[in-house]
């Protein structure tokens, strides 16, 4: 299973098309965090890894909430939404992550999933030229991102709560991941009950974080 700890590395769109998808779920509001400390010990859950995150930016469509791109470590990184579990958890599929310059193909394929045009017409783009170029278009949106992540696993399920900061203002977050959808559900209701996500999870979407 990807550990999204890992160090960031960069990977092409057809080394990504061989990962498998991940199911994640997730919810932001108040006092999230709270309730998940009291609650993770009950299941014995294991200490995973804290980690404050160098600045994020993400570029989000108009035109779509199905495609999730942001630079992340230095690499543009992308992954898109292409189905959901029974239980609503969202399947995403890693993409691709580039270096900067990226490559005019590279860059016209991130566009085609944000489901906007841009003229491009330089072979190679640098992450200031992109985020510009961004800002001038009225199909998209700037979002800088800080996070400070605290991971813990649940019978190898991944799960973490965090702060997250959207261009200065924070919320709190939680969520679960895994190639192991069936483990997911379990993993969600005995580790998270404080927050209800077994009674959430139908009615509720990932926001792409």
């Amino acid at each position: 299973m990807t550990n999204p700890y890992d160090k960031n590395k960069a990977i092409s769109a057809d080394e990504a098309a061989k990962i498998i998808p991940r199911a994640e779920f997730r919810v932001f509001g108040k006092n999230i965090i709270a309730g998940v400390q009291e609650h993770m010990w009950k299941c014995k859950a294991t200490l995973y890894a804290a980690r404050v995150m160098p600045e994020e930016i993400y570029f989000l469509s108009r035109r779509t909430n199905e495609a999730n791109v942001k630079v992340r470590d230095g690499l543009l990184d992308i992954k898109t939404k292409v189905g959901e579990t029974p239980e609503g958890y969202e399947i995403f599929q890693p993409r691709g992550k580039f270096k900067f310059p990226v490559k005019r193909e590279e860059l016209g394929e991130i566009l085609k999933h944000l489901e906007v045009a841009l003229e491009l017409t330089k072979d190679v783009y640098s992450l200031e030229e992109f985020i510009e170029m961004a800002k001038e278009n009225s199909e998209l949106a700037v979002v800088r991102v800080e996070k400070k992540r605290y991971g813990f696993s649940v019978e190898g399920i991944i799960c973490e709560y965090a702060q997250v900061w959207f261009n200065g203002a924070m919320v709190e977050t939680a969520c679960c991941e895994s190639e192991n959808y069936e483990g997911m559900k379990m993993s969600l209701y005995n580790s998270l009950q404080s927050i209800k996500w077994h009674e959430k999870v139908t009615n509720s979407k990932n926001t792409c974080l």
